[in-house]
């Protein structure tokens, strides 16, 4: 199922879909999210890229 919604609490990202259910949590600074990735920045300039599963699809 799609990303629907994704909300940060202080250094915690949590990644909900579309009927609301948790699907995944993240530490870091959120940068924006898509229906299928959620874009995370960590240690000074680097972002971490993560798909609808929460799995790292690539950084930059």
């Amino acid at each position: 199922m799609a990303i629907g919604t994704v909300t940060q609490r202080g250094n915690t990202i949590y990644v909900y879909d579309e009927r609301g259910h948790l699907k995944f949590i993240q530490n870091g600074e959120l940068q924006g999210y898509t229906s299928t990735t959620v874009s995370v920045r960590r240690s000074g300039s680097t972002i971490y890229v993560y798909d609808d599963n929460g799995h790292l699809s690539f950084t930059r």
